[in-house]
């Protein structure tokens, strides 16, 4: 395998392909992947800097996962795959000054957001769904996933399905399943919706990434909620509802 591209884009890309050719089941999640997923090269107004890459691998993968990155030029967190290996894997890039973190079978930070069944739908990166919800479960939202998320509603529709569309019954059936998933993902639609204004999107543009978040929100409040939902909806915010999700240290 040659070594990492300095382009992160073109890197993400790289490994895409060599994983395919190798039957690798490993999908992008993050930045790059919104920034591949996107018509063309994307929206001026959404254009950003990417630090690192992010995957997602099928469960039971990750000794073939870390042996292909090893291959690919990448040098292991030994200590962090040792103890985390079978749910995360983090790699180092030192050329470029990269990190690589790999989720296995779910991606885990404020909420767990389950992977491993649909991750093979998509070839570039998992399904828009998954990718819209990791960005907006975070319980302390930052600029880069409001502008991440909004570039997905940007390019992509809202609907029942998959492919080039944001699957809503996706995000509804998790969201009915956890009300501390449902509360996080719902106030951060509504919180990146409040900065809309902040990006040099025309009118119409505005409005429809508006509509699409509002058709977003009413398929989730349509979906019926499960006994465990309403029972942590009694709760409510008296109760932290998300996980704190600690820093990884640097360095292999």
């Amino acid at each position: 395998m040659s070594e990492p591209h300095a382009d992160v884009v073109e890197e993400g890309r790289r490994l895409i392909t060599l994983a395919e050719e190798e039957n690798l089941p490993l999908r992008l999640l993050g930045g790059v992947a919104v920034r591949l997923r996107g018509p063309g090269a994307g929206h001026v107004a959404f254009e950003r800097s990417y630090a690192d890459l992010d995957f997602a691998a099928g469960k039971g993968s990750s000794r073939g996962t870390a042996s292909f990155l090893e291959a690919a030029g990448y040098v292991a967190h030994v200590a962090f795959n040792a103890l985390q290996g079978s749910e995360r894997l983090l790699f180092f890039d030192d050329a470029n000054g990269r990190k690589v973190d790999v989720f296995v079978g779910a991606f885990a930070m404020s909420h767990r957001i389950p992977l491993a069944e649909r991750l093979e739908l998509e070839p570039i990166s998992v399904p828009l769904a998954e990718l819209l919800l990791t960005k907006l479960q975070i319980a302390e939202l930052n600029e880069k996933d409001v502008g991440d998320a909004l570039a997905l509603l940007h390019e992509h529709p809202v609907g029942e399905k998959d492919g080039d569309t944001v699957n809503a019954g996706r995000i509804a059936v998790l969201c009915a399943a956890d009300w501390g998933l449902w509360r996080t993902i719902t106030g951060n639609l509504e919180a990146t919706l409040a900065r809309l204004d902040a990006y040099a999107l025309s009118p119409e543009e505005k409005s429809t990434v508006a509509q699409r978040a509002r058709a977003l929100l009413e398929r989730m409040e349509a979906e019926p909620k499960s006994r465990t939902w309403r029972l942590r909806a009694r709760i409510g915010e008296r109760k932290r509802w998300y996980e704190l999700p600690e820093e990884v240290a640097g360095g292999p």
